[in-house]
């Protein structure tokens, strides 16, 4: 683990400005990918960031500015792999190798539309409920718990197709894992207790990938974090 690699996976998880690494290296993303919650973690910090700025405001407009960050931070990406897994669940009727198929096509569909407009708006109302009560730890953990399941994921299911999610297939070991969901555990005591779902949410999401595909790949790896961070929220609105 090396500050080289933090800013790597920084990189690729986010838009934020960041030094650039000198020399590029094949195994690049699965030697950062164990800085993955970290970057998590950099990601919640500027959403607190943003909903404090907007304290005492209405919190339509606080839940409009942190999701509006939340989407600008990350660059739309794990919003685009969501979106891809729609139109190939819309499409594949049951059959894998059709899954696939539709995920290599790089346009949008009606499937993709309706679940990033869902995705969105269920994060604004999420967002909105939570702004009037103490957000800020719930919105630090939130995209770290997302991003320790993309670890949880590529330890325990195999990649379907080659890209990004395969080069980071089996790249840390449960070491890492435990290590990461202590500290967040630990975190989510201190200020965010409904957030401990994710210890039994992250397992169950892995579980469905390989119920129902058999593996894993780069999309359903963004759509993961989407809808983990939907259910998060939505635990800590209810909890």
């Amino acid at each position: 683990m090396s500050t080289r690699e933090f800013w790597i996976a920084l990189q690729f998880l986010t838009r934020l400005p960041t030094p650039r690494a000198a020399e590029a290296r094949a195994d690049d993303l699965a030697r950062a990918s164990v800085w993955f919650p970290a970057a998590g973690l950099v990601i919640g910090v500027c959403l607190a960031v943003a909903a404090r700025l907007l304290h005492g405001a209405d919190p339509w407009i606080v839940a409009l500015a942190v999701l509006v960050a939340w989407i600008w931070i990350t660059g739309a990406l794990h919003l685009d792999g969501l979106g891809d897994v729609a139109d190939a669940f819309g499409a594949a009727h049951g059959k894998p190798e059709r899954f696939i198929a539709v995920l290599d096509d790089p346009h949008a569909g009606s499937f993709a539309v309706v679940a990033i407009a869902l995705q969105i708006a269920a994060k604004l109302v999420l967002i909105a409920e939570l702004a009037t009560g103490p957000t800020a730890w719930a919105l630090v953990l939130i995209p770290a718990w997302a991003r320790l399941g993309t670890l949880v994921c590529n330890k325990t299911l195999l990649p379907l197709k080659p890209g990004l999610g395969a080069s980071i297939f089996n790249s840390v070991g449960w070491n890492v894992i435990v290590g990461w969901g202590g500290v967040l555990a630990l975190g989510a005591l201190a200020g965010a207790p409904p957030t401990l779902i994710a210890i039994v949410l992250i397992p169950a999401v892995a579980f469905s990938w390989q119920w129902r595909l058999g593996g894993i790949t780069g999309d359903c790896h963004g759509a993961s974090i989407e809808v983990t961070e939907t259910l998060l929220l939505a635990a800590c609105v209810l909890g």
